[in-house]
């Protein structure tokens, strides 16, 4: 876990979290960026990758968007100074980046979505703009200054017939820099602006999900409301929870978000572990090309990073949801599949695999076995001996 410094994980939570932005110095001592800039450069011109590059600055505002896969003589191409490179989801393909998410575990991972990693040159930025998520902005490399504000966050305040989301008025109320091995913690609804200071500078981005209001009443068939403009905030989480456990009280904060009194069972589940459209393709192409692998005891699979997983307990039974559907939990220990749901790997030993109520053999011909074909793949990122 990130090293808070000054204050606690339960402060943190308490005080800061949808709530403040807070600077954590070194929150991961000696860090170094697990990809350099020429392996980010190289990611951009593969199709498997959502990579943009944004040139421009505050100064000139002359901002300009373009999107890959690039090529070398694109990079070639671009100017010594003031752009930017993002590359989305590479928590998806890069299993060192993957791995860094559980320094964010003290945050249920449903809630989480993917690590976004930019390169800029010097003066490079993507402009002042503010999210409706929160998101850990950990510095790779070189140093970025960050300008901050509370001010002005609304959808009317965007540089008009921009593909960029940039806001036109921006009134600074803090400047921080950030060095390899910092966090700055941003909630949603706060304007940030980082700058690039060096000729090098990666910073990786840990974003999480927001879910609107209407989006929800959509995905429930509900004619959204156009006055209702709110997101879904967290309740004030527990520390004794699972790692992908949905607690009741975020079920509650859904209902208050919607102006409701119930909601289908499975509803909330389901929503916050939907994939997004570019992983959903991803996923697709995973199971309509690979072929399930043999289940081998004393061996450990580690779930595909596409997968999104959860468990709630609802009126003292386990639910488990796996990419939006409800997966069918009589055959299965209950104790089996929370770990399962909390350390993302399915364990084959002796025990598990043999005895009926119990084994994943016996999953084989199930009527969620589609499902399980993605957790037991060649792509996921298995597999070693125990």
């Amino acid at each position: 876990m990130i090293h808070f410094s000054q204050i606690s994980k339960e402060e943190f939570l308490a005080e800061y979290w949808q709530k403040k932005p807070l600077l954590i110095k070194q929150a991961i001592p000696n860090f170094i960026s697990p990809l350099s800039p020429d392996e980010l450069a190289g990611l951009s011109c593969e199709e498997d990758f959502e990579s943009r590059v944004v040139k421009g600055s505050t100064k000139k505002n002359n901002w300009s968007l373009e999107n890959g896969p690039f090529n070398d003589d694109y990079f070639e191409s671009l100017p010594k100074n003031e752009w930017s490179l993002l590359i989305q989801g590479v928590d998806k393909h890069i299993l060192e980046v993957y791995k860094m998410i559980e320094e964010f575990d003290f945050i249920p991972r449903w809630r989480f979505d993917d690590v976004m990693i930019s390169f800029a040159a010097k003066g490079g930025s993507v402009g002042p703009h503010y999210d409706h998520y929160d998101v850990f902005l950990l510095q790779g490399l070189g140093r970025r200054q960050w300008q901050i504000s509370s001010l002005n966050c609304h959808p009317n305040n965007y540089i008009k017939h921009s593909e960029l989301r940039i806001m036109e008025s921006f009134q600074i109320e803090d400047t921080l820099v950030t060095e390899p091995g910092d966090i700055l913690y941003i909630p949603p609804g706060i304007a940030h602006h980082g700058t690039s200071l060096d000729k090098e500078c990666i910073t990786l981005s840990f974003g999480y999900r927001s879910y609107s209001a209407n989006e929800m009443m959509e995905t429930l068939d509900l004619k959204p409301d156009k006055q209702n403009n709110d997101y879904y905030n967290d309740p004030k989480w527990l520390t004794e929870m699972g790692k992908s456990e949905i607690p009741n009280e975020s079920v509650a904060q859904a209902l208050k978000l919607l102006n409701v009194d119930h909601l289908p069972t499975d509803f909330f589940g389901c929503f916050v572990t939907r994939l997004d459209l570019f992983d959903q393709q991803k996923f697709d192409e995973m199971m309509a090309f690979e072929e399930p692998i043999e289940i081998e005891k004393s061996t450990s699979y580690l779930l595909s990073p596409i997968c999104r997983v959860a468990y709630q307990m609802i009126d003292s039974e386990l639910h488990v949801f796996i990419n939006g559907e409800s997966f069918d939990t009589q055959f299965f220990d209950n104790e089996l599949l929370i770990n399962f749901c909390n350390s993302r790997m399915i364990e084959i030993n002796d025990q598990n695999f043999k005895v009926p109520h119990v084994g994943w053999n016996t999953f084989k011909g199930h009527k969620n076995h589609t499902i399980f074909k993605s957790l037991i793949n060649q792509t996921a990122n298995a597999i070693k001996s125990i």
